[in-house]
């Protein structure tokens, strides 16, 4: 029988989205939840990224200033672009 290899710590990092939104597939997610388990300082990212998602969560995007809400989404575009390797 195939055995995965465990996730690494960045692909969890990659992955915590996914396993919040609950759209993860179930052989993923046990992947992941494995890792949590032998893993504290994913189990802590997680734990600080759950917090990150309740306050923020809250906001409306009129709360942010637009100066702001431009750097984050110039911010991310970049992210993008840089993981895509353009």
């Amino acid at each position: 029988m195939f055995r995965r290899r465990r996730l690494t710590c960045q692909q969890v990092v990659e992955l915590v989205t996914e396993y919040l939104d609950e759209v993860m597939e179930p052989q993923r997610r046990a992947r992941f939840e494995a890792h949590l388990d032998g893993c504290d300082g994913c189990t802590a990212y997680l734990a600080q990224f759950r917090t990150t998602v309740a306050v923020v969560g809250h906001l409306d995007v009129g709360d942010v200033p637009a100066p702001v809400m431009s750097e984050l989404l110039s911010a991310f575009r970049n992210w993008t672009d840089d993981r895509d390797g353009a």
